[in-house]
């Protein structure tokens, strides 16, 4: 078990840890944990209440995550973790050649080009037929209600929503047209604290209940997919939809400091969380704050996602093995490139040698880590009309050059952003974490690792702690709550520092640890989100 004081909170802090023994859930919005938590109380375990409190999500905070997006997750069952991959693949119809013959030299963010196959129902639907105690159809009760009869906005999720507006207003024509239709009030944006109802998304979880999700892939959902991707000029069809099933995987992992930490194999971005930590694990670090833990934590970060974004891909067509990649040998020559001052991130060679997130927990000793996202905001814009459908916008990762490793191909994955975690220890499940948000995903997951493993915090206070966030290039981002003092002195080893005006694009966690004796939960919810955990 990690040592931790649940009475220390060195950061500024609103929240405290959570405890409880029956069941927990920690997510981004209120209304969504409560669906969770309603769950288990009715008779279900934590695969249930994952599964509610996603379906809930997608009505709440559809500024993060849809019915048309992708998800994946780590299950601990039975004493055991298991992989849920449902990353969606390119269309059929979707290649090089036609995205450039569209005019694009790289691919776009919005419209029907990035649209990839939805991946999250099918993630609900596999969960529950494994591993879910109560009928599928209990499951999307809470959400049907939320989005039939309505709820009032939390204020983040209406920044969101605001932003999102502002985004796809110069993109506004006849292929976006339903988003505008569908998720505006009088042509606005929904305020914070005001009611917003979609009616139309209660419809369709009303049929992804009565058909466990089969309707979007196999049926009736599916053909009017179709048929509006072929009205609209869009790539997906039927068949693409007819072919897919979330897949079970094996989860990968290291052991960091005597704590396995697990992630989700490649196509997701957990690998570079796992060659950080890798790195970093080389080290000696004495205090969370100073410069020279900052240093090195963006130094290997810049090494392991230099390396990730060269090579993770769809794993049928990885170049390197992943094996390669965190092989100690590689690691530790990764590590002695680490010196005083910043260095240009660059990919090296293992061949040389050798955004929703959600956690639950019941009294069983089950636990999930699962994240869901339309991947930028909304997604693509592109709504089926009259079914609360946003589709994502996932393929705007691929590449055009046929030349990298994550180039476009009719059917393939492309390199995903959103990664569960998960820890355990001796055998034994600590608990899950996660850090949603792009990019910052592998960066929050190594901070979050580190500030519980290396540090001592508890969970609330590791996720209280201002974060740093390495931005391409010789760019790093601090938040505003770490000193002037730090940003200086990073400045001076060569970091091109710039001070977070935004606290959303730092990530938003949760953690869940579980004692292993007791039994007892202790959890730590966002503060930079509108946060909740439900404990019974």
């Amino acid at each position: 078990m990690l040592n931790f004081s649940a009475h220390e909170y060195p950061y500024t802090s609103q929240r405290q840890c959570v405890f409880a023994q029956r069941g927990m859930v920690a997510t981004s919005q209120p209304l969504a944990a409560q669906a969770g938590i309603e769950m288990m109380q009715k008779g279900g375990n934590a695969i249930d209440a994952a599964i509610a409190t996603a379906a809930a999500l997608t009505v709440v905070e559809p500024t993060g995550c849809g019915l048309g997006g992708d998800a994946f997750a780590l299950v601990w069952f039975k004493d055991q973790l298991h992989g849920l991959n449902a990353n969606g693949h390119a269309p059929a119809a979707l290649s090089i050649e036609a995205v450039k013959s569209a005019g694009h030299q790289q691919m776009p963010l919005y419209g029907w080009t990035p649209v990839t196959i939805p991946g999250c129902p099918s993630a609900w639907a596999e969960l529950s037929k494994r591993f879910g105690q109560l009928p599928f159809a209990d499951l999307m009760q809470p959400a049907i209600q939320l989005a039939r009869d309505g709820f009032p906005l939390s204020p983040v999720v209406a920044h969101q929503w605001q932003i999102a507006l502002d985004e796809f207003t110069p993109h506004r024509d006849s292929v976006l047209e339903a988003w505008f239709d569908t998720f505006l009030i009088e042509d606005r944006a929904p305020r914070a604290g005001e009611m917003f109802r979609n009616p139309a998304q209660a419809r369709t979880l009303e049929e992804l209940a009565a058909t466990c999700c089969e309707s979007l892939y196999r049926g009736s959902l599916a053909q009017r997919l179709d048929a509006h991707s072929r009205a609209t000029g869009g790539y997906l069809r039927a068949s693409d939809l007819q072919e897919y099933r979330a897949q079970w995987v094996d989860p990968i992992h290291i052991n960091y400091r005597g704590v396995d930490v697990w992630e989700i194999p490649p196509s997701g971005q957990g690998l570079v969380a796992l060659m950080a930590l890798k790195i970093l694990e080389g080290f000696s670090f004495d205090h969370r704050d100073s410069q020279q833990t900052w240093h090195r934590q963006l130094e290997a970060m810049k090494l392991a996602y230099s390396d990730g974004l060269h090579y993770i891909t769809d794993p049928l067509h990885m170049r390197v093995a992943q094996a390669d990649l965190l092989s100690d040998d590689y690691s530790r020559r990764r590590r002695e490139l680490i010196g005083e001052h910043a260095l240009p991130p660059k990919p090296g060679d293992p061949h040389a040698s050798g955004t929703v997130y959600l956690a639950t927990a019941d009294a069983q000793g089950n636990m999930v880590s699962f994240i869901q996202s339309n991947y930028h905001g909304f997604g693509s814009g592109v709504v089926l009309p009259d079914s609360g459908i946003a589709l994502q916008n996932r393929g705007q990762e691929f590449s055009l050059d046929p030349e990298h490793a994550n180039c476009l191909a009719p059917g393939k994955k492309t390199f995903h952003t959103i990664i569960p975690g998960f820890l355990t220890q001796n055998g034994q499940a600590l608990g899950p974490f996660g850090v949603m948000g792009g990019y910052m995903q592998p960066q929050g997951h190594v901070q979050m690792v580190m500030n519980l493993v290396d540090f001592g915090l508890n969970p609330q206070a590791a996720l209280d702690a201002p974060r740093w966030q390495w931005l391409g290039e010789m760019k790093v981002g601090i938040e505003q709550s770490a000193s002037q003092n730090l940003a200086n002195a990073l400045s001076r080893r060569g970091h091109q520092v710039e001070i977070a005006s935004d606290l959303t694009d730092y990530g938003r966690g949760q953690i869940i640890l579980r004692d292993p004796v007791s039994g007892v939960l202790c959890g730590g919810t966002e503060p930079r989100a509108d946060s909740h955990i439900a404990a019974w």
